[in-house]
């Protein structure tokens, strides 16, 4: 098995030759969370021209807002300095494509695997998603009420980054 992993692990060999270690420390240098989507063709730092050190990023499928986001945005704030928080959906969503019940059934077809138990979390409306997902932020009983908060839609094919829900 960990033949799978031969070019990432001789990367990190490389990576390792010339890495400096800049003595970062673990709080959020800019006081900024990410809450974005695990899709691969995101860039979280440098959409925002951060960098290592400047934020925490919370990657998921869909950029959802889910109890595991939260618990972690109330470490981020309470012991991180997390002062502001960004949730960023993404055009070309594969999430907003499907609905929870197409996921499992291609998953039951192709392995033969139950899921219904899991919730996906799929976008059947961004917009309106994005939206509830910010309120579960500002609504949490377990953050600050003057959190700043916003909702942004990123643009895959052009990089621009558009604030949907504001203050």
């Amino acid at each position: 098995m960990i033949e799978s992993f031969t070019d990432v692990l001789r990367a990190n060999q490389d990576y390792v030759a010339s890495y400096r270690n800049r003595h970062l420390e673990g709080r959020a240098a800019r006081g900024l969370a990410v809450i974005t989507c695990m899709d691969s063709r995101i860039d979280p730092l440098g959409m925002l021209g951060l960098d290592k050190g400047d934020a925490k990023i919370l990657r998921n499928a869909g950029a959802r807002v889910t109890e595991d986001v939260l618990r972690t945005l109330v470490l981020a704030v309470h012991l991180l300095d997390v002062r502001r928080v960004m949730v960023v959906a993404h055009t070309d969503c594969r999430m907003s494509k499907v609905t929870d019940d197409q996921v499992h059934e291609h998953i039951l077809a192709g392995s033969g695997l139950d899921t219904r138990s899991l919730d996906f979390g799929t976008v059947t409306d961004p917009g309106a998603v994005l939206a509830r997902d910010v309120r579960k932020i500002r609504s949490s009983p377990y953050l600050p009420g003057d959190l700043a908060v916003i909702g942004c839609i990123y643009d895959i094919a052009t990089g621009a980054l558009s604030v949907e829900v504001g203050d």
